[in-house]
């Protein structure tokens, strides 16, 4: 089974969980059950996770919920853990570069973070 792991900032904030603040109780269980798929089932089906072509190897979780599309964005650690950076309302066919550019940010001062104990 896999690990899902919200990121931390430095200062100790968790923008996943900032960003379901801003959700109503419904559109957070609709992409916690995304969730639970993504750790429970071997194979994911590519309408609830898919790798995002020309990043730094950022993943994004893909949840709907009535009209709305919600996306986190993350990265896997070792084999089985998934970081998720951030999270956003998506209102375009195409995932914005600001928040590709969150994710690979917070990716990088991850793995450093973590490299450095």
């Amino acid at each position: 089974m896999r690990e899902i792991i919200f990121y931390r900032t430095v200062k100790n904030k968790i923008p996943v969980e900032e960003f379901f603040e801003s959700l109503s109780d419904k559109q957070v269980e609709k992409i916690l059950w995304v969730l639970r798929l993504i750790k429970q089932l071997e194979r994911i089906p590519i309408e609830y996770f898919k790798k995002l072509e020309g990043t730094n190897d950022i993943w994004e979780v893909r949840a709907s919920s009535g009209n709305n599309e919600f996306r986190l964005l993350g990265f896997w650690h070792q084999s089985n853990f998934i970081v998720l950076t951030n999270g956003f309302r998506k209102k375009s066919q195409k995932t914005p570069k600001s928040e590709i550019k969150v994710a690979e940010s917070r990716k990088k001062d991850f793995l450093e973070r973590k490299s450095n104990g």
